[in-house]
């Protein structure tokens, strides 16, 4: 078949699915490329969305990709959309409106969907969650609409914590509740929930740990919630924000794998020939431990776009794994958490250093003198150093005593590696 003739869908478009657009561009100027997108947005970055609830960021700033981009590469964009069904012996999705959409090569990026427990009044007027575009914006008219002065967020993850940052923004009263015993638990470590903890009690926030909500009451709207302990907490709106699932729904009976997401190799391709997955949707390799389980960051999605988009065009290019890398800024305190942070000690060694004065903290976890995570807190200008020697493996024994040193920089690493860094030859993903 001549690439004029190939037909590519994408289903997806945020940062996987742009990704594989242009990789498929680089290889293939005259195949039909077609996105189908549930959302009505050209695109957006995800990770603005609670900027632009605080007001940090406007709506114009949220695109990543120019308006003129779908047009430029020639793509047809098919937005508020579901698609419904994958018939994969036919090579065609399903719309919801009923159109049959044809292809020759399909990528699956639709993401992750939001988690929402059975809570008893969670269909209440003013109960969201907090993982797209228009979530924000319909909380901001929520809160307009009804002055809304207090709130409650249940989850005291990364998307809990950046939606209890805007709404703090916003001078907002906000009570977190979370069901394990500290907050960022499944992210960072005890000492760096401490420091966070502190951070948010001091801003006047509430914090419940080991609890959840059992109830959320209201006259058509909600007014209070009702915690697991008996408490009653008033409230004019709740964000439901425990945990994003990949988005498998469309792979449902048919024979494509999953397991958490679906399965992809290598080459970002499922158990089907031609069709392949990408971003939150899929479990990838994990570069670190080579299993696959899903890593639901924006800079792995795009790599994984990329290359399933290299390989949906012909190009043969190999996914070598990415890592688990998450960056918060709460209460003005920078943090980042990077590969394996949560281990046990006997198979690996554990470095750390609090500065209470500077309210700083470090901690670095090596495996046979190899860096194979770390957390950075206050102080996160060293982050990408950390990363790179994360990446290219580099044994740390003979500068490991520098590791946590406030002035540990490029000038500690070996020569060699230098020297590496700066002909760019390094590097996986």
């Amino acid at each position: 078949m001549s690439s004029d003739n190939i037909r590519y869908v994408i289903v997806g478009n945020s940062a996987g699915g742009t990704a594989a657009i242009e990789a498929i561009r680089q290889c293939d100027e005259k195949g039909k490329i077609t996105v189908i997108s549930e959302e009505t947005y050209f695109n957006y970055s995800r990770p603005l969305i609670s900027y632009l609830l605080a007001k940090k960021v406007t709506l114009n700033d949220m695109p990543y990709r120019k308006r003129e981009f779908y047009k430029d590469n020639d793509v047809e964009l098919i937005l508020g959309a579901k698609a419904e069904k994958l018939v994969t012996e036919d090579k065609c999705v399903i719309l919801s409106g009923g159109q049959k959409v044809p292809f020759d090569k399909l990528l699956l990026a639709a993401g992750g969907t939001p988690i929402v427990p059975k809570i008893k009044g969670s269909n209440l007027d003013g109960v969201f969650t907090f993982t797209t575009l228009a979530d924000a914006l319909k909380i901001e008219e929520h809160i307009n609409n009804h002055k809304v002065k207090k709130a409650v967020v249940l989850g005291a993850g990364l998307i809990g914590l950046k939606a209890t940052e805007a709404l703090l923004e916003l001078k907002m009263e906000v009570t977190i509740v979370e069901m394990s015993g500290r907050i960022l638990s499944t992210t960072f470590d005890e000492k760096t929930s401490s420091i966070m903890r502190t951070a948010l009690e001091k801003r006047g926030c509430g914090l419940f740990t080991g609890n959840t909500i059992t109830a959320i009451e209201g006259e058509n709207k909600i007014e209070q919630v009702i915690l697991k302990n008996g408490q009653k907490i008033p409230a004019g709106l709740a964000i439901i924000a425990i945990g994003v699932k990949s988005n498998i729904e469309l792979v449902n009976e048919t024979p494509v794998k999953t397991n958490r997401g679906i399965l992809a190799d290598e080459f970002m391709q499922t158990n089907v020939k031609d069709v392949y997955a990408a971003g939150d949707c899929c479990e990838a390799k994990d570069f670190l431990s080579g299993a696959n389980h899903p890593i639901p960051i924006w800079p792995a999605a795009v790599r994984q776009g990329k290359i399933a988009g290299f390989n949906m065009a012909g190009s043969k290019k190999e996914y070598r794994g990415s890592f688990a890398m998450n960056s918060v800024e709460l209460c003005g305190i920078p943090t980042i958490s990077m590969g394996q942070t949560a281990v046990e000690e006997k198979d690996y060694q554990v470095l750390q250093r609090f500065d209470a004065e500077k309210n700083t903290y470090r901690k670095i976890v090596l495996k046979n003198n190899r860096i194979v995570g770390a957390i950075l807190v206050g102080n996160i200008e060293r982050s990408g150093i950390y990363t790179g020697l994360i990446k290219d493996r580099v044994d740390t024994t003979n500068f490991r005593e520098q590791l946590l040193g406030e002035d540990f920089g490029l000038i500690s690493l070996p020569e060699e590696y230098r020297k590496h860094l700066v002909t760019g030859n390094g590097g996986v993903f």
